[in-house]
């Protein structure tokens, strides 16, 4: 899986006029080429600006944001008004704009130079002047795009063109995102089932379903050397009984078929070119013929810190957010990961949730080393000895989110949560995490039920809410934001507005 940003890149490009004469024209191309050098050398940003020129007419504003939209690398546009910039010259531009747009309202010089400023020092750093005016055509137009407000130099600036950037990348790798199910809903769940079609048209990621008959086409075709090969990676990589290595034992015998599940999958997902897939624990292939004598839980585990989306119980809107995640999430130090609620624990102040699965969380979170274990899992179409990676979460705080389908549109929840220290769990062998929803448990889990969101959710230490609302924006979806300040009573006026908004929107589509 691709694991950086090298790929990407974002453009700039600086508004503003003829009317101010050659020198001015030169001028504002300096600065812009200037800022844009110190924006790439900051080491605050994840992708690369590139500097595209300055508009000074509607042809070439046009132009431009035309050339954007063709340009695989370009996943987003920088606008920022050196000048006063006639914003009815950006309108055709707008028209055409498919990429993301971040309006930049800062400015060259830091400060005024009180004792040295002319007309001709006016005219030229109009960006107070020029901005409000770019806005004023970008709300008129409806055009959905996010405000940095700030001197360029500034961390909290750059900071804020960062999240923006992992949000772009994450939009970008969603456009051509292919998540393969192997099985289908599971148990009329209604929660993680939802529209393909619209998701395709809304979100850009096509969901495919594939029949476990094929991925066991390729696991016959896994070589015993390769298994072998991983088997030796993962007692090198993590904590593990030295029994384990016993090859005569059936618990050797489980890790061996969990390496070879983990390659088989690898290799049919790289053949369809998918960035993640879904599993259902009551279709693991024939037993009269090619199968997995387990839950590939291990594989599951491994991949997912690879990059690549999972969802449980064919759960495909979590697939495709958690690969989201984890590409804004790419070169941050902490990890992110799948979770589902498991079960609560009333504690007072301190009542939390315990977030674990069968078998399926992702190492990224772990606290400690990952040990390798086998137990007995007694779910599923193949109740077995099963191999997984057992550890806790680290404490902290992070955030969490979910995309859930309402009919008439999708809805991102996100909550911030506090991940806090959890008891040992020995007759429970697997990969968990313990955390107090924000404001509280009380507050937390009422409005995230009373907002309709999954019991799967996609979590993160380094991701914030704004990474989020970023991502939402470009998608044109809903964003409710749990957090300290919420309160019931605004949440439920919240989601009765929203309500009323995505009808009447609807309605004059």
């Amino acid at each position: 899986m691709n694991s950086s940003f090298e790929q990407y890149e974002v453009w700039f490009v600086t508004g503003a006029q003829l009317l101010y004469g050659g020198d001015a024209v030169i001028a504002v191309d300096a600065h812009s080429n200037e800022m844009v050098k110190g924006l790439n050398g900051s080491g605050k940003l994840p992708i690369k600006v590139v500097y595209k020129g300055t508009a000074n007419s509607s042809k070439e504003a046009e132009a431009v944001m035309k050339a954007a939209n063709n340009d695989d690398k370009c996943i987003g546009i920088i606008t920022w008004m050196h000048t006063f910039s006639p914003a009815k010259m950006w309108i055709h531009g707008l028209q055409q704009l498919k990429k993301p747009l971040l309006h930049l309202h800062t400015q060259y010089n830091k400060e005024i130079p009180w004792d040295t400023m002319d007309m001709d020092f006016m005219n030229l750093n109009q960006s107070a002047h020029g901005d409000r005016e770019f806005g004023h055509i970008c709300t008129r137009m409806r055009i959905r795009r996010k405000v940095v407000a700030g001197y360029w130099k500034d961390e909290d600036t750059q900071h804020k063109i960062g999240i923006w950037m992992r949000a772009c990348a994450a939009w970008a790798d969603a456009q051509d995102m292919l998540i393969i199910r192997f099985g289908d809903q599971m148990n009329n769940v209604a929660v993680t089932d939802g529209d393909k079609v619209e998701a395709e048209v809304r979100m850009g990621y096509h969901v495919d379903y594939c029949p476990v008959s094929e991925l066991m086409e390729y696991h016959a075709q896994v070589k015993d050397a390769d298994v072998d090969a991983l088997v030796t990676t993962y007692f090198q990589e993590y904590d593990h009984d030295k029994k384990l290595e016993d090859k005569h034992t059936e618990a050797y015998q489980k890790v061996w078929n969990s390496a070879k599940a983990e390659i088989a999958l690898r290799a049919i997902l790289k053949a369809k070119g998918a960035k993640g897939f879904t599993t259902n624990f009551d279709d693991l292939g024939q037993t009269d013929g090619s199968h997995f004598d387990q839950i590939p839980g291990l594989a599951s585990q491994r991949l997912m810190a690879e990059g690549y989306g999972f969802g449980a119980e064919g759960d495909w809107k979590s697939a495709a957010l958690y690969r989201t995640a984890w590409v804004m999430n790419q070169g941050l130090p902490n990890g992110c990961s799948f979770l589902e609620d498991y079960t609560l624990n009333f504690n007072n102040t301190n009542s939390a949730i315990l977030q674990a699965h069968m078998l399926e969380v992702c190492p990224l979170i772990a606290a400690q080393k990952p040990r390798l274990e086998v137990h007995f899992l007694g779910i599923g179409i193949r109740k077995s000895q099963t191999a997984r990676l057992v550890f806790t979460s680290k404490a902290g705080t992070g955030c969490t989110a979910t995309v859930v389908d309402l009919g008439n549109r999708f809805r991102l929840i996100v909550n911030d949560v506090k991940c806090i220290e959890s008891k040992p769990l020995p007759k429970l062998p697997v990969a968990s995490a313990l955390w107090i929803p924000q404001p509280n448990f009380e507050v937390g889990t009422s409005a995230w039920i009373l907002a309709g969101g999954t019991h799967h959710s996609c979590f993160s230490y380094d991701l914030t809410a704004e990474y989020w609302e970023d991502y939402a924006e470009i998608a044109g979806i809903e964003m409710v934001y749990i957090n300290k300040d919420t309160t019931i009573c605004d949440l439920k006026k919240e989601l009765r507005m929203n309500e009323i908004y995505y009808m009447l929107n609807k309605a004059l589509c």
